[in-house]
């Protein structure tokens, strides 16, 4: 099984299995000089980690990043970081049922059709666990781009779930609200509306207990975002932004901008309207420096009924997907802007 290698100028190895020893993370490609930041590794790991609260799974992982190579005095040496995170909290007997029978809209059947093997216990290679090495790498690009780009804002945060939304003038309110990201972080379904956030808990709870599940839509806001970057044509930052997005296991659909919801426009209204907003921060597949808004759309949980109620699984995975899009966000911005200091050569004065 092979492309397990994200990136261009920062790669990043993700490996594991959701009931193996460990799930980890080679990131290749960070610059030298970086500060080390814990308080942003764990923060990024903390608002994924599964069992933190009654909506999400009851599988109780701690999530310590033990850090094996690339950190020397609190700074990266430029030499690969490689960190590791041990699963302790592993029930594989749960899971017998899925060997021979294995979850519609899953990959149980998929991979082991395909690669002849397959790890079902907890999903093995194809579990949402694997997010877990996407975002300790994401952790590490924050700690780059907070050097770099000091101002920079990344926040996902729960529009929809199941028949529960926000409607677009709510979202146009909310993304420009200062205070968003504590609001978002506050609630345990990462919705920043606080009457929407407690139905959507109360709609969650009752999934758990009758073993359904639902999707729904988290969105994508990058304020602060520097001009330029993005590589036409075939590695325009609406491309990579995509694809990154598109390669989390339960997501269906990627959108920015005006979008699918501005589609019934005519060019005079879309392109004459006085707001910008429409173009979703990126135009020619290059970022403006106006603000993405981005829509990312998961399908329901594929553990449902006697399988979900036996197993530990999420009725919902966006409240902990959040973090995991915002961790793919900011790798990349981080691979982008590497790649855009390599855009132009800087003339030398030789005397």
């Amino acid at each position: 099984m092979s492309a397990n290698l994200w990136g261009n100028h920062i790669k990043v190895m993700s490996f594991g299995e959701s009931h193996g020893e460990a799930m980890g993370v080679v990131i290749d490609g960070l610059p030298a000089g970086i500060q080390f930041n814990q308080e942003t590794l764990d923060n990024f790991i903390k608002r994924r980690r599964p069992g933190q609260s009654e909506v999400t799974t009851s599988r109780d992982e701690s999530d310590q990043a033990e850090i094996l190579s690339g950190i020397y005095e609190g700074i990266t040496l430029g030499s690969p970081v490689a960190v590791v995170v041990k699963n302790r909290d592993r029930n594989s007997k749960v899971y017998q049922d899925i060997k021979s029978n294995p979850r519609v809209g899953h990959a149980d059947d998929i991979y082991l059709k395909k690669y002849g093997i397959h790890d079902y216990r907890g999903g093995g290679r194809s579990s949402g666990r694997e997010t877990l090495s996407r975002v300790v790498a994401g952790a590490f690009c924050k700690m780059l781009l907070d050097q770099k780009l000091p101002n920079l804002e990344v926040i996902s945060f729960t529009s929809q779930m199941g028949p529960l939304k926000l409607d677009n003038k709510k979202i146009a309110e909310i993304v420009s609200d200062a205070d968003l990201m504590t609001k978002t972080h506050s609630s345990l379904v990462r919705c920043p509306d606080r009457d929407l956030s407690q139905k959507m808990e109360s709609l969650l709870k009752q999934a758990k207990q009758q073993g359904e599940s639902y999707g729904g839509i988290a969105q994508l806001l990058i304020r602060n975002v520097c001009f330029g970057l993005g590589q036409p044509v075939f590695n325009k930052f609406k491309s990579d932004l995509a694809s990154s997005m598109m390669s989390l296991g339960a997501v269906v659909g990627f959108d920015f901008g005006g979008g699918f919801i501005d589609l019934e426009l005519p060019g005079t209204e879309f392109h004459g309207s006085a707001s910008s907003s429409q173009y979703g921060g990126m135009r020619g597949g290059v970022t403006t420096g106006e603000p993405i808004l981005g829509r990312v759309a998961f399908k329901p949980t594929s553990s449902v009924m006697d399988v979900a109620k036996k197993g530990r699984h999420d009725p919902c995975i966006i409240p902990r997907a959040c973090s995991v899009i915002e961790a793919m966000a900011y790798m990349c911005i981080a691979d982008h802007l590497l790649w855009k200091q390599s855009d132009k050569v800087e003339s030398i004065n030789v005397e």
